[in-house]
């Protein structure tokens, strides 16, 4: 896999040796273990968020055995994480707690934020809510930071070789072409 010109390898793996996950292990060595699926997630009260956490659900095994390691980033608390993550049985994933959106707007990921009310009055974002996120996920109230945007990284040792930057927060990522 190619890198992506997302920074240099150094700028790349000196923030990935500075974030660590819940359990305290960091992405350095996570990503140096086997390749990780990075999934930066808006905040839990998103009805987009909890469906990729439910997207992931469902690929978890195809996940395990192309040895892909899901890592979830998010801007909530530990608590209200746990619960998300254990109700789409993804209890046991390594989770980063970045309530300050540092890690989101960091150069190397440089995660764009929108207003939520402009992501509310696009056409295509409220069909997507109604048709597809509002009858699995349901609604939520803003938890965090609502301007938040999310993305998906895709990281083999300290280089990123795949991303998905998200234009809407509707947007539907094809995670098996980001990890082929």
């Amino acid at each position: 896999m190619a890198a992506l010109a997302t920074g240099s390898v150094d700028e790349t793996e000196a923030i990935l040796a500075s974030v660590h996950t819940e359990s305290g292990v960091n992405l350095l060595a996570l990503a140096e273990d086997s390749p990780v699926l990075l999934v930066f997630l808006r905040h839990f009260g998103c009805p987009f968020c909890r469906k990729a956490i439910s997207d992931v659900a469902e690929i978890q095994q195809v996940l395990a055995d192309r040895g892909v390691r899901p890592v979830f980033v998010h801007l909530g608390t530990p608590e209200i994480a746990k619960a998300h993550f254990d109700y789409y049985g993804l209890g046991s994933v390594e989770r980063v707690h970045d309530p300050g959106a540092t890690i989101y707007q960091h150069p190397v990921f440089a995660l764009s934020r929108q207003h939520p009310l402009s992501a509310l009055l696009n056409p295509v974002v409220l069909w997507a809510w109604l048709k597809r996120a509002l009858v699995k996920h349901g609604m939520g109230m803003i938890q965090g930071d609502g301007h938040q945007m999310p993305g998906i990284f895709v990281l083999n040792g300290p280089t990123i070789v795949r991303r998905f930057i998200y234009r809407t927060i509707a947007d539907e990522p094809d995670y098996l072409s980001l990890i082929a």
